[in-house]
């Protein structure tokens, strides 16, 4: 737990303070760090921990358990605000690649790291072919189709995937694997770097969005308590292996995706309030999420 926080809040506050300052230096850096540090990331961290079936089991549960939320949530008892559809993505996508990880990395071996991988690659898939189209753009179905095929082409995580299964076979997989782990680690943190600097730019003048304008308790909870919940308990009725309970779990206390803010921006619909979430989230995670990465290992072994 020391660690995670350790490597997570210097970073954030860094980017924190820098965004505040110049707003626009994070959409400077994501460019370049989505581009090439991000699939190098990936490459690096999947070499090491190892590519298995577990990738495709994680990617089809993300799907499972999203769909779930999106079609089921707004009809439980006390989550009528999630009738709302920004609200409602943004309790179920988190920010698996940039905190997930990072998360997997601290509480977890690196045999989890493939399981992490494959969960963020099935989360990002989905939220941006439903995305879109779940807040409100009207897409025909080749226009659908294009854009799902764009998205996931255009994923860091799946150039990185494609780069890790070309190097897989190749004599030369222990010496690449070794040459990027440390550069794998550093993107990570520079990552977060860029995500702190994203929410400065969003509170920029010590104002940052206030959650009761916006309603966003009932989604707070869904995303850091209840969505975690759900993996964990969809887990356990699966009877899956415990390490990758654990970090299907953690993924799923990782705070609401940025994504859910650059959706909105693209179809210009509920932005404030999408990044009101991705705040108070992010903010809030830095305390829940360490309390799942500890309280896991005693929930799986008594479950």
């Amino acid at each position: 737990m020391l660690r995670f926080l350790l490597e997570l809040v210097p970073c954030l506050l860094i980017g924190f303070w820098a965004g505040g300052q110049h707003p626009d230096l994070s959409a400077r850096l994501a460019v370049p760090l989505v581009r090439f540090g991000v699939p190098i990331s990936v490459m690096g961290l999947l070499l090491k921990g190892g590519l298995s079936s577990e990738m495709l089991e994680a990617a089809a549960l993300a799907v499972l358990a999203i769909g779930c939320v999106l079609g089921v949530a707004p009809w439980l008892p006390g989550c009528r605000e999630l009738r709302r559809p920004s609200l409602r993505l943004g309790s179920c996508i988190g920010n698996t690649a940039y905190f997930g990880v990072p998360l997997a990395l601290a509480f977890l071996p690196a045999e989890a790291l493939p399981i992490s991988i494959g969960y963020d690659l099935g989360a990002t898939l989905f939220t941006w072919s439903i995305g879109p189209v779940f807040l409100g753009a009207q897409l025909a179905g080749h226009q659908a189709l294009r854009g799902l095929v764009i998205s996931l082409s255009a994923s860091p995580a799946t150039r990185g995937l494609v780069g890790a299964l070309l190097v897989q076979w190749t004599p030369w997989r222990d010496l690449v694997t070794d040459a990027l782990w440390w550069p794998s680690r550093f993107v990570i943190l520079l990552a977060l770097v860029v995500v702190g600097m994203r929410l400065g730019s969003i509170s920029r003048g010590g104002r940052p969005p206030s959650p009761w304008r916006f309603r966003l308790l009932p989604s707070l909870l869904a995303k850091l308590l209840g969505y975690p919940l759900l993996l964990l308990l969809m887990g356990l009725a699966l009877r899956l292996d415990p390490l990758m309970i654990q970090a299907l779990a953690l993924q799923g206390a990782a705070p609401t995706a940025i994504s859910l803010l650059l959706i909105a921006e693209s179809v210009g619909v509920d932005q404030d309030r999408a990044a009101a979430q991705v705040f108070w989230s992010t903010v809030l995670a830095l305390i829940s999420a360490p309390m799942w990465g500890v309280a896991l290992p005693l929930l799986v072994s008594s479950g």
